[in-house]
């Protein structure tokens, strides 16, 4: 009689530690937030050498004299030409300094440092969009091997870090990088990018609201313990897991291997625009949504008459399913959400437009159903004041910045 309530507690007790178990698996942290960079340009390196009276002079004159150098950099790697601009109108568009190694002495500052520029002023100074240079979205997945063992973000990785820490706003790809938290690592393993399943891959990317996938790459091999580290670096991408580019790194030993992956990022940065420019990166035709099933007309279900084709239009006047559209929107708080979707309803052909993946502070994802050629809705929204990216019915759009002279109002009503 005692031996079924044992049985009990103790299933009972397997059944709470499977529980605890499958919880443990998703709770915690195993990645890193990436710093939010897209709103910046980027210029790394900069050497600067001042001598001043006192410490904080000479650092404030070498911070000056970087925001200097960058500015010229950047002028001249956007097309501008390099030319100057005073010290108050570049306090007015550096949105910060990054220290990559300095030294400070009673009367001299000797740095490396990087300079942070605001994208939207540095843009309308040299007189170019802020986001016409971005590719469409892409979800990054970096694997790590190390001692015949790959890790995504089933725990904390150097790799992982190094792509958190890269600043993305001056790199044409317009990178998505997860955190680590929540079902990350569950979605995303090692396993999954060598699943080339097309259905599954399509469920995962509308979940973070992008259109393709990146799979940067890296084998570290330890000669010994302490000893030299070598990184071999692959550029992967794509649902096919498909090599881009290659190339190999080395360290002296283990304290190297944060910059050995930080230099490795940049090079795979590298690679990834280049394959953009050349049209080896671009969107797999087979993640776009899938149309909606429609039925093929025979001769038999054409109207013959007024009064047949009135039963097929309906009381609504539009015939057919219309066609799904797939948009991706920018949604910095709620208000975007709902103002994007009000924008898409009131174009004419727009039979509904929800929003189907939410994400406040990055990228959600719009399903909208239209009447008529995809390439219609997008010059509509074009005429709206949106860039439009993408073709077909997968598109990414983002608000234009304004062209308007000073003091000239806007079109409130442009044409449909």
């Amino acid at each position: 009689m005692r031996i079924r309530p044992t049985l009990k507690s103790f299933g009972l007790a397997v059944f709470l530690l499977g529980t605890a178990t499958a919880v443990a698996q998703i709770d915690g942290t195993r990645g890193v937030a990436p710093i939010d960079s897209a709103s910046s340009y980027e210029v790394a390196g900069i050497a600067v050498d001042v001598a001043a009276k006192t410490p904080d002079a000479a650092r404030l004159g070498g911070w000056r004299l970087a925001q200097r150098k960058g500015w010229v950099q950047l002028s001249r790697r956007l097309g501008g030409g390099g030319a100057m601009l005073s010290d108050g109108a570049l306090d007015g568009i550096v949105s910060g300094i990054v220290v990559e190694h300095e030294e400070i002495g009673p009367n001299r500052y000797i740095a490396k440092l990087g300079v942070l520029f605001d994208r939207a002023r540095a843009g309308s100074i040299l007189g170019i969009p802020a986001y016409a240079d971005r590719s469409s979205p892409m979800l990054v997945i970096p694997v790590l091997w190390s001692g015949g063992v790959g890790q995504v973000f089933e725990q904390q990785t150097e790799w992982q870090q190094a792509w958190a820490r890269f600043r993305t706003g001056g790199s044409a790809i317009d990178y998505v990088r997860p955190s680590g938290t929540g079902p990350d690592s569950l979605l995303l393993t090692v396993g999954q990018t060598g699943r080339p399943d097309r259905a599954w891959w399509r469920t995962i990317i509308d979940q973070y609201g992008a259109t393709d996938i990146l799979i940067p790459t890296v084998r570290l091999y330890r000669q010994w313990p302490g000893g030299p580290v070598i990184g071999v670096f692959q550029a992967r991408f794509g649902p096919d897991n498909r090599v881009l580019g290659q190339f190999t790194l080395r360290v002296g030993n283990s304290a190297g291997v944060p910059q050995l992956l930080d230099t490795g990022v940049k090079r795979l940065d590298d690679l990834y625009q280049g394959g953009l420019r050349s049209g080896a990166l671009r969107p797999d035709a087979s993640l776009l949504p899938l149309p909606s099933p429609t039925a093929t007309p025979t001769a038999d279900s054409v109207a013959s008459d007024d009064q047949t084709l009135a039963q097929i239009v309906g009381d609504t006047g539009t015939t057919g399913q219309g066609i799904p559209v797939t948009i991706q929107f920018d949604t910095p708080g709620a208000a975007a959400v709902s103002a994007t979707e009000g924008v898409l309803r009131a174009i004419p052909g727009v039979r509904s437009a929800a929003t189907v993946s939410l994400a406040l502070g990055g990228v959600s994802v719009l399903r909208v159903v239209y009447d008529g050629d995809p390439g219609s809705l997008k010059s509509a929204l074009e005429v709206r004041g949106y860039q439009v990216l993408g073709e077909e019915q997968s598109l990414r759009i983002r608000r234009a910045p304004s062209l308007l002279p000073p003091g000239l109002p806007a079109d409130g009503a442009p044409a449909g």
